[in-house]
């Protein structure tokens, strides 16, 4: 299986200025190469990825115009024509249905005023040293803070700078992680905004609102940053200053995301969750608590986790009337307003808790659903 793992590096400023050339280039080739498939298609032409490459790296290097992409790493620029490619085919798989998961758009151009820039390096780009520093062609030895040790080779390495102004190098390693033992235990999940979430085993989650308690610091930058003159060196202090500030709400939000998945994932062998249409609900009138709760990254870290551990995760159709359904009887009791937090059975006449119901009824519908071996429809009493 393959991972990233990403660690933080401290170029030099001569460093810093190498890199943003590799950066430009990189991102000049990628435009590049869009544009010649663009006019290609336009031409009624058909052309192979190494036509391509050598329009926009190798002749383009001849050019007066492009000369200045020479002074980078060549696999710099491959790996640039690479990407392009790959976007363009997955866009295509993406049309044509071979492309699993959500529609894939067309690819677009990249700007120099992106939050984000990146080059990508294979083997022949880098190196590990034995002072662990990380070599870069053209660039030298990034001091490297190594939280903790690469499980394997790299085989490629991918430089990062952020809209806070940090570098990153995120390698990609083959790991072989040992299942985890198996356990009995299997838990339906309810992902709510009050609380975060509600384990089937009547265990709550609570919700750490990381964007909410920043929300002061972060106005207050974003007014500082609102009052400088466009253009001006203050603008551009301030900017990364909100930046900084936005960066250290989504590393909370993600460790702490991470922290969560990992102890749900060794604790139970199945786990089911509801498949929210997160996308709709972030346009709503809760949007802000709805991108604040992260509840893409839990659901994908679970996801990842439990494919590395040899655990079990499964979601529950997001049309499931979890919240509906009674988790005794199995009766239907009708639509309930959000303000109901708690509801007593109709036909049975348990008292349930809104959330706690829910959960072992997506717990129910997600085991239903795992034993059907056909994969269609059934029912929770199977």
């Amino acid at each position: 299986m393959q991972l990233r793992y990403q660690y933080r590096v401290y170029p030099t400023p001569g460093q810093q200025d190498m890199l943003a050339r590799s950066f430009g280039c990189a991102r000049v080739v990628f435009n590049d190469c869009l544009l010649a498939r663009q006019n290609a298609y336009a031409a009624g032409l058909k052309v192979s990825d190494t036509d391509v490459q050598r329009w926009v790296v190798t002749e383009a290097k001849k050019a007066p115009q492009r000369a200045w992409l020479a002074e980078v790493a060549s696999v710099v620029l491959v790996q640039a024509c690479q990407d392009a490619r790959r976007a363009y085919r997955n866009w295509f798989d993406s049309m044509s249905g071979k492309r699993k998961g959500r529609r894939v758009g067309a690819p677009r151009f990249r700007s120099r005023k992106d939050n984000r820039q990146a080059i990508r390096l294979t083997r022949n780009g880098f190196s590990i040293r034995d002072n662990r520093k990380l070599y870069v062609a053209k660039v030298g030895e990034l001091k490297v803070v190594w939280s903790r040790d690469l499980p394997s080779e790299p085989s490629s390495v991918t430089v990062i700078k952020d809209a806070a102004g940090r570098y990153f190098a995120s390698f990609v390693v083959e790991t072989t992680d040992e299942p985890l033992p198996e356990c009995d235990a299997e838990v339906g999940i309810d992902l709510g905004l009050t609380t975060f979430a509600v384990l089937s085993d009547g265990k709550v989650i609570e919700s750490p609102k990381f964007f909410r308690r920043a929300e002061r610091r972060l106005r207050k930058a974003q007014q500082s940053l609102s009052r400088k003159e466009r253009g001006s060196k203050n603008r551009a202090e301030a900017r990364v200053k909100v930046a900084k500030a936005h960066a250290r709400v989504a590393d909370a939000r993600k460790d702490w995301a991470h922290k969560q998945s990992t102890a749900i994932i060794r604790e139970n062998q199945a786990v089911y969750v509801e498949d929210l249409c997160i996308t709709g609900l972030a346009r709503t009138r809760l949007a802000k608590s709805v991108h604040d709760a992260g509840w893409g990254v839990f659901t994908r870290l679970l996801e990842e986790k439990a494919a590395r551990f040899g655990r079990v995760f499964v979601k529950v159709d997001r049309w499931f009337p979890s919240s509906q359904l009674c988790s005794v009887c199995g009766v239907q009791d009708g639509r309930k307003p959000l303000s109901v937090r708690r509801w007593q059975c109709q036909a049975c006449g348990v008292v349930h808790d809104r959330d706690v119901n829910a959960a072992k009824n997506i717990l129910a519908a997600g085991r239903a659903e795992r034993r059907n071996a056909c994969g269609g429809a059934v029912s929770l009493s199977v």
